[in-house]
C-alpha cells in the first residue's frame, strides 16, 4: 500500500544483450545516441561477456485475473520494456498482448465479461501516465485521456461501466476525480475538483453509489473521504485536527456496504487491520496481536474472506481472515521473501500474488484456498543460472550516535572469496522507504563474481518500525539519518569478514542524497560514490519539482519558502559543501525526470569537477526517475561495474 522507490532499482530490474550498441574494432562498446557519457572511459567487450547472464533476469508479476476464466493478465518483459502478457494456466505460454518502447503499467480486465482491459503508459519516463483500452476481438488500442496529463490508472466500478480515476489536466498540479465509460471516452467526465497531488480512489461501495477516496498528505498523515458517484460531492468521513496524525494505508468497502476495512495507525504505532462501522465510524481493531505493519488488502468477491499481508521485520507475511468470525484461517507456509498485489478471482477460491525472494526472482502464483494448494503461474529466466545458490539476506543491527538501534540486511559473498571484504553501503529512496529481502537480480554478480559484501540500511526515517522511527528525520533533523550511515561505518570497522578502508555508497533518489551526503560528511571513510536521480540541493528541488508533488515533499524535508527552513536546507544541501568531495563520483539521471529534475545531477556534476575530483555522469535523453529500458540499464551496469573496480576493488 505504500509508495516507495529503492535504489539501485535500475540495476535490479529484470533485463540480454542490447542490440543497440556497436562493438569497435578497439573492442570496446559505443553507447546509443540517446545517451549522454561524460567522464566514463571506453567500457570494453569483456565486461559485457562476463555480466552477460547477469543482465538476463526477467520477473513477472500479477496484473489481474479475467472475471469468468481462470486466466491471468501479467507483466513481463521479452525485448527491451516491460508489457502486459496474457497467461491462460499455472506455467502456461506468456502471450505479449502490447509492444511498445515504452513500460507498460496495469492491465486491468473489464470486471464483468473481460473482453477488454485498460492499462496505462507514459513516454520516455515522464510519469504523466495516459489510459488506453485494448479490445481482444480486434486488438485495437484506443487512448482514454487527454494525452497531456498526469492519470491514475483507475478503479472499475462493480457493473464494470465505469472507471474513476485523478487526472492534473485542470490545474496542472491537482489530482481531480474524473469517471469514463472506456467503450466511449466522450463520457470522460470531471466528477470532483480538489486541491493537492496526494488524492486518489480506493474503492466502489457495493451499488456504486459512492466512491471511497484517500487525501494523501504525508506518510504519517492521510483522511477518507466518500465521494457521491453521481454529483461528486465529497463527505469527509475521518475527521482533522486531532492531536494524533493519523495515516491510512488503505481501505475497501465490506460486501454489505455498512463498513470499511481498513490499514490505519490510528491508537497504535504500527499499521492495523481494523473494520470501520461507517454508521458510528468506530473501528475494530482485528490486528492488534501482530506488532508490525499490515501493508496490504484485499477482499474476496463474496466477502466472506479477506487477504492481508503483515511486514514483519522486511518480511511479508500472508494471512487470510474469515470476515464473519474474525478468525484467522491457516495457510501453507511461504518462502522468506515479499508477497506483493494480492488479489482475489471472482471464483473467490483463487488468490493471486507475486511473491520474490532472495533466492527467486519476481513470479506469479495462486492460492486456492479450499485445498490450500499453492500453483506457480510463471517461472521467469533466470540467464542460465542456479539461484538457489544465491547468498541470503542477512539481518543486521548497530547503534547510532544517540543510541538508536538502526537495522539492515547484508549479503555476503561466497566462501570462495577470503580475506576482508570491500563493502557497498546501498541506500534506499523515499525516504520513507525500507529496504527489504528479495531478489538482487544484476548486484548478484557484485557479490558472487567480484566478492563484494552489500549492506542495505534502513536508517530513521524509513517504513516498517513504527511511527515514531518514521518521523525521526523530519524537517531540521535531517542529518540525523546521515549520522546513522556514520555508525554504520563504526560498525564495519569492528566486522573481522568486511574491510573498512574499501566502502563505496550508492543510492537512488532520496539515496542518491544520502549517498552525497556521507560522500560530504564523511570523505575519508570511503572510496568512492554513486548518486543515482538524486537531490543534491533540497531548495532547488523543491522549487522545480513537478506541481503536483510539490507540497507532499515540503511536508517531510521543509518548507524552502520558510527563512529558517530555507537557511537549514541550504546549508545541508550536498551541492554547498561539495568542496568536501574528495572521492570519486558517478552520477546517473534521466532527463525527463520528473521527481528530481535533471538539474540537480548537473549541478552537482559541474561543481564536483571544479574541485579536480573524478566525476562520472550518464544521462538517458529517454528516461526519468531511473532507467526502465533494459538498453539503458545495461549500459549503466557495465560502467558501474567499471566503476566499482577502478574505485573500491583496485
Amino acid at each position: 500500500m505504500r509508495f516507495f522507490s529503492k535504489f539501485f532499482a535500475t540495476l535490479l530490474a529484470v533485463v540480454l544483450l542490447p542490440a543497440f550498441m556497436a562493438v569497435a574494432q578497439t573492442q570496446t562498446i559505443t553507447p546509443g545516441d540517446n545517451l549522454v557519457v561524460e567522464g566514463i572511459p571506453p567500457i570494453p567487450v569483456s565486461i559485457v561477456q562476463s555480466v552477460e547472464r547477469y543482465t538476463n533476469f526477467r520477473a513477472a508479476s500479477l496484473a489481474s485475473w479475467h472475471p469468468k476464466r481462470r486466466e491471468m493478465l501479467i507483466s513481463t518483459r521479452f525485448a527491451d520494456t516491460p508489457q502486459v502478457h496474457l497467461v491462460k494456466s499455472p506455467l502456461g505460454a506468456r502471450k505479449q498482448l502490447t509492444f511498445f518502447p515504452e513500460r507498460v503499467a496495469g492491465g486491468r480486465f473489464q470486471p464483468t465479461q473481460g473482453e477488454y482491459f485498460v492499462f496505462s503508459k507514459d513516454i520516455g519516463g515522464n510519469e504523466f501516465s495516459q489510459n488506453y483500452r485494448y479490445d481482444f476481438a480486434t486488438g485495437d488500442i484506443t487512448l482514454l485521456t487527454d494525452g497531456k496529463s498526469k492519470n491514475s490508472g483507475g478503479i472499475w466500478s462493480n457493473k464494470g461501466d465505469r472507471i474513476i480515476y485523478t487526472s492534473t489536466r485542470r490545474t496542472g498540479k491537482d489530482n481531480d476525480f474524473y469517471i469514463i465509460d472506456p467503450l466511449d471516452p466522450k463520457t470522460n467526465k470531471l466528477i470532483t475538483q480538489v486541491e493537492g497531488g496526494g488524492w486518489g480512489p480506493l474503492d466502489w461501495a457495493p451499488d456504486d453509489s459512492k466512491i471511497l477516496a484517500i487525501e494523501y498528505v504525508s506518510v504519517n498523515e492521510s483522511y477518507l473521504w466518500l465521494l457521491d458517484a453521481a454529483s461528486g460531492e465529497k463527505k469527509l468521513i475521518t475527521p482533522k485536527g486531532g492531536k494524533e496524525k493519523v495515516s491510512y494505508g488503505g481501505a475497501i468497502f465490506s460486501k454489505d456496504g455498512k463498513g470499511l476495512y481498513v490499514v490505519t495507525d490510528k491508537e497504535s504505532e504500527f499499521q492495523r487491520l481494523a473494520y470501520v462501522d461507517l454508521a458510528t465510524m468506530q473501528p475494530t481493531y482485528l490486528t492488534t496481536d501482530i506488532k508490525w505493519d499490515v501493508e496490504d488488502i484485499d477482499l474476496s468477491d463474496d466477502g466472506k474472506n479477506l487477504a492481508f499481508v503483515t511486514n514483519e521485520d522486511g518480511t511479508s507475511v500472508l494471512h487470510l481472515l474469515d470476515t464473519a468470525t474474525r478468525k484467522e484461517k491457516p495457510l501453507p507456509k511461504l518462502p522468506v521473501g515479499q508477497v506483493l498485489g494480492t488479489n482475489w478471482h471472482k471464483n473467490n477460491e483463487d488468490l493471486g500474488f507475486t511473491l520474490v525472494s532472495a533466492r527467486s526472482t519476481a513470479d506469479v502464483y495462486s492460492l486456492n484456498i479450499r485445498t490450500n494448494k499453492i500453483e506457480r503461474w510463471t517461472e521467469s529466466e533466470t540467464g542460465g543460472i542456479n539461484t538457489a545458490n544465491f547468498t541470503d539476506a542477512q539481518l543486521i543491527r548497530w547503534k547510532s550516535f544517540d543510541g538508536k538501534t538502526i537495522s539492515g540486511f547484508m549479503y555476503r559473498p561466497p566462501s570462495k572469496f577470503t580475506g576482508k571484504r570491500p563493502v557497498i553501503i546501498d541506500i534506499h529512496g523515499g525516504p520513507e522507504a525500507q529496504s527489504r529481502p528479495g531478489f538482487l537480480g544484476r548486484l548478484n554478480y557484485i557479490i558472487n563474481e567480484l566478492g563484494v559484501t552489500v549492506i542495505f540500511p534502513n536508517v530513521r526515517g524509513s517504513s516498517g518500525y513504527g511511527k515514531t522511527f518514521l518521523q525521526l528525520d523530519n524537517g531540521f533533523k535531517r542529518e540525523d539519518s546521515v549520522k546513522d550511515i556514520g555508525a554504520l561505518l563504526d560498525w564495519i570497522s569492528t566486522q573481522p569478514q568486511l574491510d573498512k578502508d574499501r566502502v563505496l555508497v550508492t543510492g537512488g533518489s532520496y539515496g542518491g542524497y544520502m549517498s552525497l551526503a556521507v560522500a560530504t560528511n564523511y570523505p575519508e571513510r570511503i572510496r568512492a560514490s554513486i548518486n543515482i536521480v538524486g537531490i543534491s540541493n533540497f531548495v532547488t528541488f523543491l522549487e522545480r519539482t513537478e506541481g503536483y508533488r510539490r507540497d507532499l515533499r515540503r511536508v517531510e524535508y521543509g518548507d524552502e519558502r520558510d527563512p529558517k527552513m530555507r537557511e537549514f536546507l541550504l546549508k545541508i544541501s550536498p551541492l554547498n559543501n561539495a568542496s568536501r568531495i574528495k572521492k570519486p563520483l558517478f552520477v546517473i539521471h534521466g532527463k525527463n525526470d520528473p521527481r528530481v529534475p535533471l538539474n540537480e545531477a548537473e549541478q552537482i556534476v559541474a561543481t564536483v569537477r571544479k574541485n579536480n575530483i573524478p566525476v562520472w555522469y550518464l544521462m538517458a535523453k529517454d528516461e526519468g526517475h531511473g532507467f526502465s529500458k533494459k538498453r539503458n540499464i545495461d549500459f549503466q551496469f557495465y560502467a558501474t561495474i567499471m566503476f566499482i573496480q577502478e574505485n573500491l576493488l583496485k
